[in-house]
């Protein structure tokens, strides 16, 4: 049985029929022991990994840096037996801060706005349990603390 769910450490894990991973906001974690992660943290991954767990696909993506650099961002999609979407979610890890930022990197902005476009109306943002209105706010903090 698919499943999508969030651990103890405020991971995301997608289990599949035959394998599962674990999303944290800078690596995902095969149920082998892979590990995925942005090559500014010493992984492979540049722009964009994908993967099929059964009736689930998860996307994986480097939209740019935020506070700390490698930041990873996944869209998750469940779909029924027709193709049709039961659900879609997306996760933005640590390019999310709730805390006033002091210093905002020029590519932290861009990667908020990225990760707004993966957002639709239907959409459920998974760890942290934010909205889209709460993304818009950080998008606008951070474009106020880098343009002044």
């Amino acid at each position: 049985m698919s499943s999508i769910s969030e651990n103890n450490d405020g991971h995301i894990v997608v289990e599949g029929d035959e394998r599962s991973l674990t999303i944290s906001p800078y690596e995902v974690v095969l149920d082998d022991g892979t590990t995925i992660s942005h090559e500014s943290r010493g992984g492979t991954l540049a722009s964009v990994w994908a993967t099929q767990l059964g009736p689930i696909s998860v996307e994986v993506m480097h939209l740019g840096d935020g506070p700390e650099g490698g930041e990873l961002v996944a869209s998750i999609t469940a779909v029924n037996e027709d193709g049709g979407v039961l659900a879609s979610y997306v996760t933005v890890g640590a390019l999310w801060t709730d805390a006033a930022p002091g210093t905002v990197p020029a590519s932290w902005p861009v990667a908020v706005d990225l990760a707004l476009g993966l957002v639709g109306d239907s959409t459920t943002l998974l760890s942290p349990d934010i909205t889209k209105d709460d993304l818009e706010t950080l998008h606008q903090r951070l474009l106020g603390a880098l343009h002044g």
